[in-house]
């Protein structure tokens, strides 16, 4: 789902769907008259008008395909975590106490696609751009469903013995700190396109640190905003 998510930012097609219909939405256009509607609401948004005004149906089909595949897999990945997961409930596999931690993991899966609403709205109002806060909300929520399915996994693999904690405890949280703001950083650096301003390596231009990295005021915000800071 990252990976098909990452993709649908490459080539810029994540900004194809205007509409929002969680149930309807599952089915394509399926005649030329429901294409040239979807087209004439695309027609509409930013991106059109500021990036693709010579777009015709059929390359507006190029990109409206990733995306919708994009939002179908999101579908599908909610049936196969919440149908095995009534069975295994039904069977008592799970038991009630522990019921909680899978429902919010189902909770939260299916918020994902209402943060990718929130997400793609902010990029159909002025700008052809999503907002960068909005698109790493949208790719923490990813990680965080994965590390909690990850962790439960290992809690029921390797339940806690008479040792509280591994002597390398402290190292790995140090790690996946680590690991979250390097992550954190790339999704301020895509959705910035910070990584387009230099194409020189390892200086940033003719610097090993480019000039104003504190040039916003607050200063907190260079952190987030500012191209060469992120």
């Amino acid at each position: 789902m990252v990976v098909l998510g990452g993709v649908t930012r490459l080539t810029g097609s994540g900004l194809s769907m205007a509409e929002w219909r969680p149930i309807m939405g599952a089915l394509p256009p399926l005649n030329d008259a429901e294409w040239q509607r979807v087209f004439e609401i695309y027609q509409r948004t930013p991106e059109f008008v500021h990036v693709n005004p010579d777009m015709d149906v059929d390359g507006f089909k190029g990109i409206f395909w990733l995306e919708y595949f994009h939002r179908l897999l999101g579908r599908v990945l909610g049936f196969a975590f919440a149908l095995p997961l009534i069975y295994f409930v039904a069977r008592k596999y799970i038991r009630m106490p522990e019921l909680p931690w899978y429902l919010l993991m189902l909770a939260l899966g299916g918020a994902q696609g209402l943060i990718g609403k929130v997400m793609v709205a902010s990029g159909q109002v002025d700008a052809p751009h999503v907002s960068p806060y909005r698109l790493v909300a949208h790719l923490s929520a990813a990680f965080l469903v994965y590390a909690l399915m990850l962790w439960r996994a290992q809690t029921l693999l390797q339940p806690a013995g008479p040792t509280r904690s591994h002597p390398w405890f402290g190292r790995a949280c140090a790690l996946t700190a680590l690991l979250a703001l390097t992550i954190l950083s790339g999704g301020f650096v895509a959705g910035l396109d910070a990584g387009l301003i230099y194409n020189t390596f390892p200086k940033m231009g003719t610097t090993w640190i480019p000039p104003g990295l504190t040039a916003l005021e607050p200063t907190w915000r260079n952190f987030t905003e500012n191209m060469g800071t992120v």
